[in-house]
């Protein structure tokens, strides 16, 4: 690990003036850590905002905000997370062990970066450690990459599984800039899709510090993360999904659905809800979903399973909750 200088700024405002160039925010570190280890990530100056005061969960606008420095732990367990929003606590529960949940913070789990294993080896080459430099994972072992949102320069999978239910429940990220003004972004607008440039992967510039996370007022009917996984315990996702979907009249009426395990972010296709909303289930509408999604998937050789397993998962889910 590469000598760096440490920061315990008292206040968001200390704290982005203490970022600059070379400057990274710590939190809980439980990514970090391990990139710095590896040189993957050299920071001249840590920033710790732990102490900032952002580690609450408040009710707002009959939806709740959850400061950015809410365990994943607390954010799980809380009651009013588990009762209206239940897919996000098991979407908690499924992403890690109890040690890494009691570190990992919320800010933090938006953030974490991919888990490619061409990116964590440094002696292969990747364009989202080094711009320009290529993609190892391209010719080589494609079993846990992406097949939504992929460019020609790359196709490593975002590993969140948090974030996935977040995108399902319509979450905003709260971010305060380097000049002190807020904003409110979605996360279609915080994530950055590779292109020609798979080493920026949000829209946040230098200073910027998110916040906080808004859930808004839960909406009427079912939810359910449900994850597909080479192992039962700790693993990433081979494919996930988070789903919230309310019955009318024995018709499909509100309907969202976030995919994990196979995009470059939390995936979202709004074709496949508005084809699904207002209809009566059936195994041909589940079927059209499942192609409607797959529609625009780059499946590179080892991927083939991940178009099939994501169509059946999707499938049975629809089954599940249309019941």
């Amino acid at each position: 690990m590469k000598p760096f200088d440490y920061q315990r700024p008292a206040d968001p405002t200390s704290a982005r003036q203490a970022a600059r160039d070379g400057a990274i925010f710590i939190a809980g570190g439980t990514n970090l850590i391990d990139l710095m280890k590896l040189e993957i990530m050299a920071p001249d100056t840590l920033v710790d905002v732990t102490r900032l005061g952002l580690d609450r969960i408040t009710t707002k606008d009959d939806g709740l905000h959850i400061g950015a420095m809410v365990t994943n732990s607390d954010l799980a367990a809380d009651m009013r997370v588990r009762q209206d929003y239940p897919l996000l606590s098991r979407a908690l529960l499924a992403g890690a062990s109890g040690q890494l949940r009691n570190k990992a913070t919320t800010g933090g789990n938006l953030l974490q970066r991919t888990r490619c294993p061409y990116f964590y080896d440094t002696d292969a080459v990747c364009n989202k450690r080094t711009p320009g430099a290529g993609c190892s994972a391209f010719g080589g072992e494609m079993r846990n990459h992406a097949i939504l949102g992929t460019s020609e320069h790359c196709v490593a999978l975002h590993p969140s599984d948090m974030a996935v239910a977040m995108r399902a429940l319509d979450a905003a990220v709260e971010v305060e800039g380097y000049d002190g003004d807020m904003r409110t972004v979605t996360l279609d607008e915080l994530y950055r899709l590779p292109g020609e440039r798979p080493d920026l992967e949000t829209t946040l510039d230098p200073g910027d510090l998110i916040t906080g996370v808004i859930l808004p007022a839960p909406v009427d009917g079912r939810q359910m993360y449900r994850k597909v996984r080479d192992r039962a315990s700790y693993a990433f996702a081979l494919v996930s999904i988070a789903a919230v979907v309310g019955m009318e009249n024995g018709r499909i009426g509100n309907v969202a659905l976030a995919f994990g395990g196979i995009g470059t972010r939390p995936w979202r296709n709004t074709d496949v809800e508005a084809l699904l909303m207002g209809e009566a289930p059936s195994e041909a509408l589940f079927k059209k979903a499942g192609e409607t999604l797959m529609k625009d998937a780059a499946v590179h050789e080892g991927l083939e399973f991940k178009e099939t397993l994501t169509k059946r998962l999707l499938s049975a889910t629809l089954r599940e909750m249309t019941q």
